[in-house]
């Protein structure tokens, strides 16, 4: 199994996406020369040749990059792929109440940053991010996991989850609006709020996950297109992005408007960012896995990893779902996309709440008559929980994988 594990690892670290949130600054690493001098090669090999460039007050550089250039067809299975620049076909989605202030994708970047056609906009890699990205592995944070857990092989010590989970029959899209809040987590800790999806055997699992990211450090963008795959279209939506403004508590709600869905053309996994065409995840790329023929495994929800000697940190919005809109984190207008390419609301019985460590983190599934959407999920906590999983919450995540494999 040593080797379909490292596998799967690839996977997700190739295919999963994660937009990045503000969160507390952490200290700087120190490498020594010989690992200089390999970061020195990443860099370049990460770093595409810029047409155009501009650097933010922040100090960050975001590059205008030949589309045909960028970091995706460094991947094997990508040598002589052509560019898709919009999906052939994109889902209606059903319209739901909004009672929250969506994030507006374009507006993002500080004015006066525009890319020329036939260019995308990417956020230059530095040194100090691959430092980060290094740490945060070294330490076992290992990218979204739970919507694999039914392999017992694979470790979960450090991670906790709150999330909705759907399990049912086939489907090729799905979308969610993502609250967004400002986590200050301390070092070597990671908080997110993610859709995912998920498809094929344990061995050969793939993912895809889309939401955003807080950790310890200021700004890492630990799984963006640094790992080669993600096809990127947009020339004003850089991954990595800083996203504001966010949400207050019991005040102002923000969120941002995500889906992911497969082309019924071409097989290709597109990633929308509030009605705009971010980017895809290649068919070829899924050929050996689960996603090629759409999923069966999606979850809404949230994440977070702390290393055995720290509490954990905050999830969500820190605060637990029971006190509702405006102070608990949501993701809201779940959707799917069944396999005739139509919008559904999932059924109620198709989706299960998943609670990892329920003392420290819990997620409540809203639907029907519950205030104030359809579907939707409430998450989170303040934390608190410290090392492996207890052995009542190991039998009872147990348990829920073999009822979900029984569905």
């Amino acid at each position: 199994m040593a080797i379909f594990n490292n596998f799967v690892l690839q996977l997700l670290l190739i295919f999963t996406l994660i937009l990045v949130a503000e969160a507390a600054r952490g200290r700087r690493a120190v490498p020594s020369e010989e690992e200089k001098k390999e970061l020195e090669r990443q860099l370049k090999a990460i770093n595409k040749p810029a047409i155009k460039s501009f650097k933010t007050e922040q100090g960050e550089i975001f590059d205008c990059i030949d589309i045909h250039m960028q970091l995706a067809f460094d991947h094997h299975l990508l040598k002589n792929h052509t560019v898709q620049v919009k999906p052939t076909s994109v889902p209606k989605w059903i319209t739901s109440k909004n009672i929250s202030q969506k994030v507006d994708p374009l507006q993002l970047l500080p004015r006066g940053i525009s890319c020329p056609d036939g260019t995308v906009i990417v956020k230059r890699t530095t040194m100090q991010d691959l430092l980060n990205v290094q740490h945060l592995k070294s330490i076992g944070f290992n990218s979204y996991r739970h919507i694999h857990t039914e392999g017992n092989d694979i470790d979960l010590t450090g991670h906790h989850f709150a999330t909705a989970d759907y399990k049912y029959s086939n489907v090729s899209g799905v979308k969610g609006n993502i609250n967004l809040w400002d986590l200050q987590v301390s070092q070597d800790q990671v908080s997110l709020a993610t859709m995912a999806i998920a498809g094929g055997p344990i061995e050969n699992l793939a993912s895809i996950s889309v939401g955003w990211m807080a950790d310890g450090y200021q700004k890492t963008g630990c799984y963006d297109i640094r790992c080669p795959g993600f096809v990127q279209v947009s020339k004003r939506i850089p991954l990595g992005v800083l996203l504001k403004p966010v949400s207050i508590y019991n005040g102002t709600q923000y969120q941002m408007e995500l889906s992911l869905h497969q082309d019924r053309a071409t097989g290709d996994w597109w990633f929308i960012f509030g009605g705009v065409n971010v980017g895809y995840w290649p068919k070829s790329l899924f050929i050996a896995s689960g996603l090629a023929k759409g999923t069966d495994k999606a979850s809404w929800g949230g994440q977070v990893y702390s290393p055995l000697t720290k509490k954990s940190p905050f999830m969500g919005s820190g605060h637990f779902p029971n006190e509702g809109f405006g102070k608990a984190a949501f993701i809201n207008g779940i959707e799917i996309i069944d396999g005739k390419g139509e919008a559904l609301i999932p059924q109620i019985y198709t989706i299960k709440t998943h609670e990892s460590s329920p003392n420290c983190y819990k997620a409540k599934f809203i639907h029907d008559d519950d205030y104030p959407w359809i579907r939707a999920v409430f998450y989170g906590g303040p934390g608190g929980c410290t090392g492996k999983l207890s052995s009542e919450e190991s039998q009872a995540l147990k348990n829920l994988d073999k009822l979900q494999q029984d569905l």
